[in-house]
């Protein structure tokens, strides 16, 4: 027993305003609080997803990951313990806060908070999305991905794979350690860069459809220098997105089509191709570094590197003995 899902993310923010327009007009979501100091989303059948606090600074506030139980949550907060880390209980007004039963609380070696809880709330009233959209992929893989910029990996991969259950999916060593993690079937739920830089990169929704990729695209494209990365495909997790530059200091990834693995089968490897098979232009990057990640994708294109077509088992046969 462990975590099995991201359940929400917290963000600070000095721009509450600019988040209603952005989660609810170009995202999607449905927003269902909006106080002095906090705005809330919904994505789906939970009370919220997503929370927006008024701050200082931006960035990530907490992370939130469910817990399989009450007793899994417990077994969690003695591992801990055990290890050294500082734990704290979730008072009942916080929990209500956060629309949960119950919930601990801590920092991870690289300081983020970090908050696991049990007894997510469900809705009673439809899920009404700030625009038309088919609906968000969520359910058992949970509300998305989140991806840091960590100083080094090196402490941060024994936390949370031995400590908190995560398991790595794939990782590249060039031209930075790049590793992510799954808890459940989504390819990764969480990642993390040895950029050498401590900061929140992004987090990911994915959709129903492609079509709400395209058309939130579309509507990314009418604010100058909303996008962050144009639409491209990523190698190891075969998503279709873009990259939206948030109202606060970190992109959000618009996805569609990702892989499912299987959590009990899965092998953990290292991949050699970039991280995206093609576009995924990252404009807002100096010129020397947008031609690095550009020769990348163009070295696997030369190669003939491809997404297995799911539908095809003769073309996969060909492309395992090639």
């Amino acid at each position: 027993m462990g975590l099995k899902a991201l359940g929400y993310i917290g963000v600070e923010s000095t721009r509450l305003e600019d988040w209603d327009n952005f989660a609810t007009r170009l995202l999607g979501m449905q927003q269902v609080d909006a106080a002095a100091k906090v705005r809330a989303f919904r994505m789906d059948d939970r009370k919220q997803r997503l929370v927006v606090t008024g701050a200082e600074n931006d960035g990530l506030g907490f992370l939130g990951w469910e817990a399989e139980s009450r007793g899994a949550l417990e077994v969690l907060a003695a591992r801990l313990e055990d290890a050294g880390v500082a734990v704290s209980r979730g008072s009942r007004a916080l929990a209500d806060e956060r629309r949960v039963g119950e919930l601990i609380s801590f920092r991870d070696p690289g300081g983020h908070r970090v908050e696991v809880f049990h007894g997510q709330e469900i809705a009673t009233d439809p899920f009404k999305p700030g625009r038309p959209i088919s609906g968000f992929k969520t359910g058992p893989l949970g509300m998305g991905h989140v991806v840091m910029n960590v100083a080094t990996v090196d402490d941060l991969l024994p936390f949370y794979q031995d400590i908190l259950g995560f398991r790595v999916t794939d990782y590249g060593l060039t031209p930075y350690p790049l590793y992510f993690f799954h808890i459940n079937g989504r390819h990764h739920s969480f990642a993390m860069v040895g950029s050498g830089k401590c900061s929140f990169h992004h987090f990911m929704v994915e959709m129903q459809s492609l079509d709400d990729v395209g058309q939130g695209y579309d509507l990314a494209q009418l604010e100058e220098g909303r996008i962050a990365y144009t639409l491209g495909r990523h190698t190891n997790d075969h998503m279709t997105s873009f990259y939206a530059h948030s109202p606060s200091s970190f992109f959000v990834e618009y996805g569609w089509g990702a892989r499912v693995v299987d959590p009990d089968t899965w092998q953990a490897h290292e991949t050699f191709d970039g991280p995206s098979l093609w576009g995924h232009e990252r404009l807002h990057l100096p010129d020397e570094q947008r031609v690095r990640m550009r020769n990348m994708r163009l070295d696997a294109a030369a190669r003939g590197v491809r997404v297995p077509d799911p539908n095809c088992a003769w073309l996969d046969s060909v492309i395992a003995r090639e």
